[in-house]
């Protein structure tokens, strides 16, 4: 039995005098933020700390902040700018509220197309933009997905789109000419298949990410979806050691060599993520 809870979402609309920040992101140089806060609902997700500054006390994924002025504002912050823009580190650019705000396609067109630009996300919605994104001389397309069975996905990620949207929205995006990646983050332990994703994905990226589990935001949420939906695994759970994760380096540089693709790691516990 997967059980899922259902939460009621708050919308703030804000205006903001900065969305371009500073970041020490892995591979990116600056990152804009317009949407703080997200209506997936990934339980594994670390932004929900950013719960403890907020005078309000939703829980994470029930509220969103929307910086509604952030297109006339990235018109002129970066007009100067040199290096890599990601897009929404406090929350997916494509979660559902988008098809009403339409702040990431505006935001894409007001962007200096001279950066080049990340995008990650869990939505297929991200094939809406495909002509907007034409704009950029550098640009790479990433999708997330932490496993392609639906049940599994529906506990971790309760609100987000199928994980075989995200797939065909990566055939899609691949079909358009664009460099993708899949992002294999979190490594749900025992649960995510990594040979699976690397047979349905090879055909449609030309990278692979993958991240290790960090349960220090979110223990109590993931043990909670362990012991509710896959009690058979409360124990190794608990156990869960460095040998796991450095065994799990050893597979994906095992699969990356079998399916000729190129890898980026980013495991906390083995020591290979750096930030800069």
């Amino acid at each position: 039995m997967f059980l899922l809870h259902v939460r009621m979402t708050k919308i703030y609309e804000i205006r903001a005098r900065r969305v371009i920040h500073k970041t020490k992101i892995p591979g990116a140089d600056w990152a804009v933020n317009y949407y703080c806060g997200c209506t997936h609902g990934c339980i594994y997700c670390y932004l929900r700390f950013l719960c403890r500054w907020r005078k309000q006390k939703e829980r994470w994924g029930e509220f969103v902040e929307v910086v509604i002025n952030a297109p006339e504002l990235v018109a002129e912050e970066s007009k100067n700018k040199k290096g890599t823009a990601i897009l929404c580190t406090g929350g997916d650019a494509y979660q559902p509220i988008d098809k009403k705000y339409l702040l990431t396609r505006k935001v894409l067109q007001n962007l200096n197309p001279n950066l080049k630009l990340s995008v990650l996300t869990k939505s297929d919605l991200i094939t809406r933009d495909i002509d907007v994104f034409k704009r950029f001389k550098d640009i790479e397309l990433g999708l997330t997905i932490t496993t392609l069975d639906e049940d599994i996905k529906r506990v971790f990620e309760p609100y987000s789109p199928s994980s075989h949207a995200r797939l065909e929205a990566l055939e899609k995006l691949k079909q358009e000419g664009f460099y993708t990646y899949v992002f294999v983050g979190p490594i749900l332990p025992y649960l995510t298949d990594l040979e699976e994703i690397f047979e349905e994905v090879s055909p449609f990226v030309d990278l692979f990410m993958f991240e290790d589990l960090n349960m220090n935001p979110c223990r109590k949420e993931v043990f909670e979806a362990i012991k509710n939906n896959f009690p058979e695994l409360v124990d190794k759970y608990k156990n869960l050691s460095k040998r796991f994760w450095f065994e799990k380096e050893k597979e994906i540089k095992h699969l990356s060599k079998r399916f000729n693709k190129p890898i980026k790691i980013y495991f906390k516990h083995t020591g290979s993520l750096k930030f800069k």
